[in-house]
């Protein structure tokens, strides 16, 4: 018993003098994070503020250009991108538009003139990864809970713009870096890494922001660049944007498209 106390004595003594340096160290966080907190929010004004965090629907049109270890596929692919948050996403492929994939909720599917097929687990996974990990996502979701972590890693460079970087770290462990350019505070840049669950490396995906256009009163990028360990796998040339279009009561439902599709 008395060696208990002896032990809870040193303890307490022992706190009483790293309480100065623990203070210091948590005001400095705490300041690294007002820090984050500031640029995330001025890059939430630059694109629209509450117009861009209410909009019901957007979507982009444009060319994909495919790549394979770094080297482009030949020739690009037309598509039309619908997302309606916080979990509807519908593409649609190639000029007459008889190719359509869904990612509503976790689910994936596929539609074309055989009908409906559900997609392979591996795209639907990367999607829903990407999804999950987007600017829209770490703004709506992961910066109201208050268990997510805020870290401002000061300036950096990223297509020949410098941008102030943060990264926010989920109460599950996860984490998005953005990069948001210092003069107009857009995103020029996100990432983040993942575990392969089969060969159990670190990967790491990147999407670039560049080529703004006003589009009815809001910044949209025109080029998206994605890359994974440094190489490009994908690039976007968007050639359409729009935002809270009027869609089809039928839109989001996918019985409904493969019917249609397949009477073509």
């Amino acid at each position: 018993m008395r060696l208990r106390r002896v032990w809870m004595a040193m303890l307490a003594a022992a706190m009483v003098c790293a309480t100065p340096a623990l203070r210091a160290q948590d005001a400095q966080a705490d300041q690294n994070a007002a820090k984050a907190r500031t640029v995330l929010n001025a890059m939430v004004q630059a694109l629209g503020g509450e117009r861009w965090l209410d909009l019901k629907n957007e979507m982009i049109r444009g060319q994909v250009a495919a790549f394979y270890q770094g080297k482009p596929d030949l020739g690009t692919t037309q598509i039309w991108q619908f997302h309606q948050w916080p979990g509807h996403d519908r593409i649609e492929a190639t000029k007459h538009r008889d190719v359509v994939d869904f990612f509503i909720g976790n689910e994936g599917w596929e539609v074309t003139y055989r009908g409906k097929a559900p997609l392979p687990k591996d795209i639907v996974d990367e999607f829903l990864r990407r999804r999950a990990h987007s600017i829209e996502t770490a703004v709506k979701v992961w910066m109201k809970d208050p268990k997510t972590i805020l870290i401002y890693e000061g300036q950096h460079m990223a297509n020949r713009h410098m941008g102030d970087q943060v990264t926010l770290i989920s109460a599950g462990n996860e984490a998005i870096t953005i990069l948001a350019d210092t003069q107009t505070h857009l995103p020029i840049e996100s990432s983040f890494q993942w575990r392969d669950p089969v060969y159990h490396d670190k990967n790491t995906e990147t999407e670039d922001y560049t080529d703004y256009h006003m589009v009815d009163g809001l910044p949209a990028p025109f080029t998206i660049s994605r890359t994974k360990n440094g190489d490009m796998t994908r690039e976007f040339f968007v050639t359409q944007v729009e935002f809270n279009r009027t869609l089809p009561a039928e839109f989001w439902d996918v019985n409904a498209t493969a019917r249609r599709i397949k009477k073509k």
